[in-house]
């Protein structure tokens, strides 16, 4: 895989221009943030991925509660007919609350195999996909034990595929003040709560038929757009 040349003058430019904290209004909320508070996503939307890069560093929590219907394991792709989300069954917790750290992959359902199937049915015939299908498919092949080692190793691969070089740690107790200057959106990036964030358009396959679909995972800015997803965040 090629990395992107961030050495060069225009992606020096480019770079200075997004992570600058007065630079001009962009798509997105999160501007020159020095730090912000994140939940462990799986595949998450370009919102999260737009507020980490412009963030000085950052802290994922590990330690909150587990909660159904969020991001924590699942994800919204592009289907033929709108919208798809994909989500990872977890085994059920032993106690009412269960740490995020703690949250088990369930292995029965096949998800591996649907979740695989219904990404390159969605993406086979983007711009992009083939380029990254290799570095993808193994998630997709591999047990995991637990949800968030999943999600972290999907996250990496995905901010070194975009560029995104934020500092990130992970809690070490649960954090209930936000640091100086910092911001939470552990609970602001919710698929039921809209956060208003606008995704400025980018090509999509099936616009023609489904129209812009925005704020979706990644892996679909991703595959659409390439090394040129930097500068859509």
């Amino acid at each position: 895989m090629d990395e992107i040349d961030f050495s060069c003058p225009k992606m020096q430019y480019l770079s200075n221009i997004f992570r600058e904290k007065d630079s001009k209004p962009t798509n997105s909320p999160y501007r020159g943030d020095k730090g912000g508070l994140f939940l462990s996503f799986y595949l998450a939307p370009i919102e999260y991925y737009s507020a980490l890069f412009r963030a000085e560093k950052a802290i994922i929590e590990i330690h909150d509660n587990y909660q159904k219907q969020s991001y924590r394991n699942r994800c919204i792709i592009a289907g033929a007919n709108g919208p798809m989300p994909l989500s990872i069954p977890i085994e059920k917790p032993s106690a009412a609350k269960c740490e995020m750290k703690d949250i088990r992959i369930a292995e029965h359902g096949n998800w591996r195999y649907l979740h695989w199937n219904a990404i390159v049915s969605a993406y086979n015939s983007t711009p992009f996909f083939a380029y990254y299908e290799d570095d993808f498919r193994p998630f997709y092949e591999k047990k995991y034990t637990f949800l968030h080692d999943f999600n972290e190793e999907l996250r990496q691969m995905a901010c070194r595929f975009i560029g995104i070089d934020t500092p990130v740690i992970y809690s070490e107790t649960y954090i209930s003040e936000v640091p100086d200057k910092g911001i939470d959106l552990r609970e602001a990036i919710h698929p039921k709560r809209p956060s208003g964030f606008t995704t400025k358009p980018y090509y999509q396959v099936f616009s023609e038929k489904n129209g812009f679909m925005p704020n979706l995972s990644i892996i679909d800015l991703l595959f659409n757009m390439g090394n040129e997803a930097r500068l859509y965040l």
